[in-house]
C-alpha cells in the first residue's frame, strides 16, 4: 500500500534532517527562494521534513489511521469502475493537498526570504477530508478522546484552523490545515462528479 511507502520515505528522509540542516534547507518549502531560483520541487518536498520527532509522529500515526482506509475505498471505487486508477488516485489526493496546502503561504510569502514551511499536515488534512466525505458519521476522536462524528469534526477542525489563521500565533500552519482539508473533502468530486452522490445517500436525500 502506498500509506505505507510514504510513511517510511517520510520517516526516512525527516530523520536524515534532523541531523543535517543543509538538507533541511534545500527540502523546505521558502516561498522567496521558489520564486526567485524557480525551485518548484519544494512545493512537494517540504512535506517530507519535520520540525521534531513529535511532529514526524503525529502527522504519520493520523495518516496511516486514514490513509489506509482512503486507500481501501479507492481500489474499491476503481473496481467499480468509478475511478481510473486508485493507487494513482490516492498519490493526486496526497500530494495535491500537499501543494495546495501551500498556494496561499506561497503567493503571501514571496517576497519573505525568512518564511519557512515544513510537514504533511496540508497533505494528511486532505486524506482525513476525503475519508469524512466517504464515511461522514464515523467517529472520529477530538482531541484523542471524545469521539464524534466526522462530519461534525470536519466543520469544527475549518473553523479552528480559519480562527487561529486569521490570529496568525505560534508555529503551526493552520492555513495549510484548511486548504488541504478543503482539497480532501472536494477531490472526490474532482475525480468523478457522481461521487457526490455517495455523500448525500449518508443523509438520506435520495
Amino acid at each position: 500500500m502506498m500509506t505505507y511507502v510514504i510513511i517510511i520515505v517520510t520517516v526516512v528522509v525527516s530523520i536524515a534532517c534532523f541531523g543535517n540542516s543543509r538538507l533541511f534547507g534545500a527540502l523546505a518549502l521558502v516561498p522567496y527562494r521558489v520564486f526567485k531560483n524557480k525551485e518548484w520541487y519544494r512545493l512537494i518536498t517540504y512535506g517530507f521534513v519535520h520540525a521534531d520527532y513529535t511532529h514526524l509522529i503525529i502527522n504519520m500515526l493520523v495518516f496511516w489511521s486514514f490513509g489506509v482506509y482512503v486507500e481501501r475505498i479507492f481500489k474499491m471505487y476503481a473496481q467499480a469502475r468509478m475511478i481510473g486508477n486508485g493507487t494513482i488516485d490516492f498519490l493526486l489526493l496526497y500530494f495535491g493537498g500537499m501543494v495546495v496546502a501551500t498556494l496561499h503561504d506561497l503567493i503571501k510569502r514571496r517576497n519573505d526570504p525568512a518564511y519557512v514551511s515544513i510537514g504533511a499536515s496540508g497533505a494528511v488534512s486532505a486524506v482525513v477530508f476525503t475519508s469524512i466525505f466517504f464515511n461522514p458519521w464515523s467517529k472520529i476522536y477530538f482531541f484523542g478522546i471524545l469521539p464524534i462524528p466526522g462530519i461534525i469534526f470536519g466543520v469544527l477542525y475549518l473553523v479552528y484552523s480559519q480562527y487561529m489563521a486569521r490570529r496568525g500565533v505560534g508555529n503551526v500552519n493552520h492555513t495549510a490545515h484548511f486548504y488541504g482539508a478543503l482539497f480532501g473533502f472536494v477531490f472526490p468530486i474532482l475525480v468523478n462528479p457522481s461521487l457526490a452522490y455517495e455523500f448525500l445517500k449518508h443523509f438520506n436525500f435520495n
